[in-house]
C-alpha cells in the first residue's frame, strides 16, 4: 500500500509526479540545503566575531550563541512563526508579491522554496533553523580559527598584512580544513532537526508522514518507510562526509 504515495500518475500533465512522501522528502532537502546555507554565512560572521579583538563583538557573539543553544527550538520556531510569518512578512509584502507574480516565477519558488500558499511559513521555519543551527556553526568556526598554531598568526603579523588580510590570506585557508568535516557533520543534524518544523505545518517529510497516517491509519508500515527515507539521506551524506575527510587527510599529508 505505501509505493502508491510516493508518485502518481497525473493525467492532466500526462506523466508521473511525486505524490505526498516524496514531496515531503523533496521538502526536507530544500530546506536542509538552504538551512546550512545560511547557517554557514551567520555561523562564519559570528565565529569571526567571537575571536575579534573587540569585547563589544566578543559580547554580541557570545550572546547570541549562549541564548540560542540555551533555548528549545521548538520555543524558537513558534516565536519565529508568530513573529515573522505573521507580522514582518506581510508588511513587507512578500506574500502579496508571491501570489501576484506569473506562473513561472511561482513554479521557481516552488521548485527552489515551496508553493505560494506556505513559502511564508517555509521562510519562517528557514530562519529558525538557520539562526538555531549558526550557533553551533559558530562555535565550528571559532574552535577552527583558535586552532591554527601562534606561530601562523605572529608570521601573519611580521609581514605587515592588516587583519582582513591576515584572515583571509592566512588563517581561514588553514582553518578550512579543520572546520569542512565537523561542518558537513552540521548538515546531518541539519536535516534531523527539520523535522520538528512540522509543527507549524511545513510539508517535509515527518508533516506528510502525519497527515498520511491521520488518513490511511497505516501507522507503523508509514514510519518505517519514513525511517528508512531519513536513513538513506543521512547514511548518503555520511558517506560523501567520509570521502571528503579522506580526500582533506591525503591533501595534507
Amino acid at each position: 500500500a505505501i509505493p502508491q504515495y510516493f508518485f502518481r500518475y497525473d493525467p492532466d500533465r500526462g506523466r508521473w509526479v511525486a505524490n505526498i512522501l516524496m514531496e515531503g522528502f523533496l521538502t526536507t532537502i530544500r530546506l536542509s540545503i538552504w538551512t546550512t546555507i545560511f547557517a554557514t554565512l551567520i555561523g562564519v560572521v559570528m565565529g569571526m566575531l567571537r575571536v575579534s579583538r573587540s569585547l563589544f563583538k566578543r559580547l554580541v557573539s557570545g550572546t547570541y550563541v549562549e541564548l540560542t543553544r540555551n533555548l528549545p527550538p521548538l520555543v524558537l520556531i513558534f516565536i519565529f512563526y508568530f513573529f515573522v510569518s505573521d507580522q514582518i512578512l506581510p508588511a513587507l509584502g512578500v506574500e502579496a508579491f508571491i501570489r501576484s507574480a506569473d506562473d513561472k516565477t511561482q513554479a521557481l519558488m516552488t521548485f527552489l522554496f515551496a508553493r505560494p500558499s506556505l513559502f511564508t511559513a517555509f521562510i519562517s521555519a528557514l530562519i529558525t533553523l538557520s539562526i538555531f543551527e549558526g550557533a553551533y556553526i559558530t562555535e565550528i568556526v571559532r574552535s577552527g580559527i583558535q586552532s591554527i598554531e601562534t606561530g601562523q598568526w605572529e608570521a601573519a603579523d611580521s609581514l605587515g598584512l592588516s587583519k582582513w588580510q591576515r584572515m583571509r590570506l592566512v588563517i581561514l585557508p588553514q582553518a578550512i580544513q579543520r572546520i569542512l568535516p565537523p561542518l558537513a557533520g552540521q548538515f546531518i543534524s541539519t536535516i534531523k532537526d527539520s523535522a520538528i518544523v512540522s509543527v507549524i505545518s511545513i510539508q517535509e517529510l515527518t508533516f506528510q508522514g502525519m497527515e498520511l497516517m491521520s488518513t490511511t491509519y497505516f501507522t507503523f508500515e508509514i514510519w518505517i518507510t519514513i525511517t528508512a527515507m531519513y536513513l538513506i539521506l543521512t547514511l548518503s551524506c555520511s558517506l560523501g562526509i567520509a570521502k571528503l575527510e579522506g580526500y582533506l587527510r591525503k591533501s595534507a599529508a
